[in-house]
């Protein structure tokens, strides 16, 4: 069960860190591998480390739904610009990790310059960029710190 454990919990922080690319749940996969190796003879997190990296984990996936939207809206976008970058990011999809940045930006153009004020549309697209790319670095860093937990927990089992 303990080898069951810790490939599960190895497997779910490298999609995790994957997903704070993608649009999957990163922080939440990597709390969870986190989890599964802290069950495991492996890895043995203390009860704060536990309570903290969870806090920060609800927190982070709250923002990553806030972040691009203010974003947007502090660049003076419209719902438009943001309908459009989900779009987007979505589409983006397809194209690789630079598509979904180049995505985001043309689906908040094309949304607030179809559908919202066409004279703030690229100013509306670059904060939805910055929001994307914020989000997306707050998640990343979230996932590391976690990884460097797991790893120096497990690295720690077989010294």
């Amino acid at each position: 069960m303990d080898i069951f454990l810790l490939i599960i919990g190895g497997l779910f922080l490298i999609i995790g860190l994957i997903g704070s690319v993608l649009p999957i749940p990163g922080p939440p996969l990597t709390f969870g591998g986190v989890i599964a190796l802290h069950y495991s003879k492996y890895a043995n997190f203390s009860e704060d480390l536990l309570i903290g990296l969870g806090i920060a984990t609800a927190l982070v996936t709250v923002l990553d739904y806030y972040v691009p939207i203010w974003g947007t809206k502090k660049f003076g976008g419209t719902k438009a610009g943001i309908r459009g970058s989900m779009a987007g990011l979505i589409i983006g999809l397809f194209f690789g990790p630079f598509g979904i940045f180049i995505g985001a930006f043309l689906g908040a153009l094309i949304g607030e310059y179809m559908f919202g004020d066409k004279h703030n549309a690229l100013k509306a697209a670059i904060g939805s960029f910055v929001g994307f790319a914020a989000g997306m670095a707050i998640k990343i860093t979230l996932c590391c710190v976690m990884i460097f937990y797991a790893v120096k927990e497990v690295w720690g089992f077989w010294a």
